[in-house]
């Protein structure tokens, strides 16, 4: 079975470009500026012959309480309910948000894996990107960066070693298919 995979964090991380790049796809729509992203969307990776199932999300924004912002909130809480890994990126260039804060509280209640993916950290002295983020008090750093792919190998294998007996569907005898007509 494959295991599913959600990347969270604030908007305009760079959530989508990781996407695409572990997805080997241009499925995620990228610009530079938030809220593009606001429902989940669904890809498939692989690593070698290990395949996943990847959950873009448009971004927690703890501090809002209504409107737009707040569904897309909710449609990323729900992609870590329903995920068996996740991935929470952060800015490596901006540094640590109180924001990033509260959502790192928020994830360390799930009973999952948490990596942490600091993004942005190309042409930066990655021990000092990664320093702001140990106040968080999770484990699984990875300095990256998704738009050169630099570190993005390490995260997503560390990420399937957690795992065993990754099956590829396509694989399974008892496989079913079905169409929807009409």
């Amino acid at each position: 079975m494959k295991p599913t995979i959600a990347l969270v964090g604030r908007p305009n991380v760079g959530k989508s470009t990781l996407f695409n790049r572990l997805t080997r796809s241009r499925d995620a729509l990228v610009a530079d500026f938030p809220g593009l992203t606001r429902d989940r969307h669904y890809g498939i990776g692989r690593i070698g012959h290990k395949p996943y199932i990847l959950v873009d999300t448009g971004g927690f924004e703890p501090l809002i309480e209504s409107g737009v912002m707040l569904e897309m909130a909710r449609q990323s809480e729900q992609a870590t309910y329903e995920a068996d890994a996740v991935i929470f990126m952060v800015d490596g260039r901006n540094g640590m948000t109180p924001q990033d804060r509260l959502i790192a509280n928020k994830l360390r209640t799930l009973n999952k894996p948490i990596y942490v993916a600091i993004n942005k950290v190309e042409g930066v002295d990655k021990v000092i990107a990664i320093s702001d983020f140990y106040e968080l008090g999770l484990e699984n750093m990875y300095p990256l960066s998704a738009t050169h792919g630099d570190g993005v190998h390490k995260l997503i294998d560390d990420v399937l070693r957690g795992f065993k007996n990754v099956t590829d569907d396509e694989e399974q005898s008892d496989k079913i298919t079905f169409a929807v007509i009409g």
